[in-house]
């Protein structure tokens, strides 16, 4: 299985008979390949200024393929209703639901009961956090740290407030745009009841070791909740490699619509106190979803994971996905060095974060002199290249950095992405720089 274990992550460059490398195929076999990802964009036929588009704002949300567009429009004209009555478009919205379930199950490596949907990994973090807050008391104490995105921080702090409790908070190195793994190891005591903990920046493509700091916390009697929003898009998730008790994303990070998914140890998600009507279901996973769901984002999630694993081979899904993750691990891999190496070879640019030997996602933060993030931006934009710019709610990355007013542009690479692409993403951050 592929994990982002440290030791198996190595595996990812070696060639075995259980996976499909990107690195195996020849040159015309991998334009065969892209050439097929690209038709299935509809976005990818926008230009601007005569350019087709290049897409790098995928860390802040994907494009969609069609397939995606086309599950969710055919539940909503041929399958709509609300849940558990007896007509039949209610049962087939149950048993779509109930797809869902299983596949996101696949994708997570878990049950299908231990899967639950909500709006964003956001509004997620927030319910589930308050729910814990119940079980704790004043002088219990929470690790966040320095490298996440707030999303996976604030909820924690918010909830402590509340109940008097105190929240640790671990170094980020700056140099290396990693954590202080002695630092982390030292905020973890026997009064540490939650370790909250992005598995990779959205900010500067770092990618923990989950399963460290999982241990870490099992061993002081704590629980760790994983912020997986950046991370599920280039690595595939494996909750029980990873040993953690709770994993949360967002599909629209992995080429699917705008709601939220959670994986929550069953036995977890039975035991939360967690806010909810009195009519509604007591049983996991729906105890944890409040009202009626997003339905048609729901299949739409269940349809990006099933995209995902059409471009693997194997005999489950589970398999393609695996084969599927490794191919575009290797492809992630040659583009994000072809733009590291791209970018800090231009004089007046910065980039930060883990060079490309080390564990990371395809998914780059620079600077480009004192220039404003934004300006960069909208230079960009005349080549028909879209990155994003400011801090994307890793807020304390950006300050940390000294980047807190100029801000970060930041580029990821998605599935879709060309070397071409990367290309004009490099010249025209060599012109900014040469001419402003």
């Amino acid at each position: 299985m592929i994990c982002v274990v440290f030791e198996v992550w190595k595996l990812l460059q070696l060639e075995t008979e259980n996976f499909f490398y990107w690195k195996l195929l020849t040159m015309s076999q991998q334009q065969s390949l892209l050439t097929q990802i690209r038709a299935q964009f509809p976005a990818l036929e926008r230009t601007h200024n005569d350019y087709p588009v290049a897409y790098f704002d995928g860390p802040g949300g994907t494009q969609v393929p069609r397939a995606v567009v086309e599950a969710m429009n055919d539940y909503l004209y041929h399958h709509n209703a609300n849940t558990h009555w007896a007509y039949p478009t209610s049962a087939e919205t149950d048993k779509l639901l109930a797809e869902a379930r299983e596949t996101l199950a696949d994708f997570f490596n878990c049950r299908a009961d231990e899967v639950s949907f909500g709006a964003n990994m956001t509004t997620i973090t927030f319910h589930v956090s308050r729910a814990l807050g119940r079980r704790l008391n004043p002088g219990d104490e929470i690790v966040v740290t320095e490298l996440d995105h707030h999303a996976n921080v604030d909820p924690w702090y918010e909830m402590a407030k509340e109940r008097g409790l105190t929240v640790r908070k671990v170094r980020l190195l700056t140099e290396t745009g990693q954590l202080d793994w002695a630092d982390f190891e030292a905020a973890i005591n026997r009064n540490t009841k939650i370790v909250a903990l992005g598995a990779a920046s959205n900010a500067l493509g770092t990618i923990n070791d989950i399963q460290r700091a999982a241990r870490m916390a099992h061993d002081a009697g704590a629980l760790i909740y994983v912020d997986a929003v950046h991370y599920a898009a280039h690595a595939l998730v494996d909750v029980r490699d990873l040993e953690c008790d709770f994993l949360a994303c967002s599909a629209y990070k992995f080429y699917g619509p705008h709601i939220g998914v959670l994986y929550g140890r069953h036995e977890l998600l039975e035991s939360l106190d967690v806010p909810k009507l009195a009519p509604s279901p007591n049983e996991a996973p729906d105890r944890l979803e409040t009202g009626t769901q997003n339905h048609e984002g729901i299949v739409g999630a269940a349809a990006a994971v099933n995209f995902l694993a059409s471009l693997g081979e194997g005999a489950t899904r589970r398999q393609k996905l695996q084969n599927s993750f490794a191919t575009l691990h290797a492809r992630g891999d040659d583009l994000i060095r072809r733009l590291w190496n791209g970018l800090r070879a231009i004089d007046g640019v910065t980039v930060f974060g883990p060079d490309p030997d080390e564990p990371r996602t395809p998914t780059i933060s620079f600077a480009v002199k004192n220039i404003p993030a934004e300006t960069v931006t909208v230079e960009l934009v005349k080549r028909g290249v879209f990155t994003s710019h400011g801090d994307f709610y890793a807020m304390t990355v950006a300050e940390k950095l000294g980047k807190a007013e100029q801000g970060l542009v930041r580029a990821g690479c998605s599935c879709y992405t060309s070397e071409e692409e990367v290309d004009r993403l490099v010249e025209g951050v060599r012109e900014i720089a040469e001419t402003k």
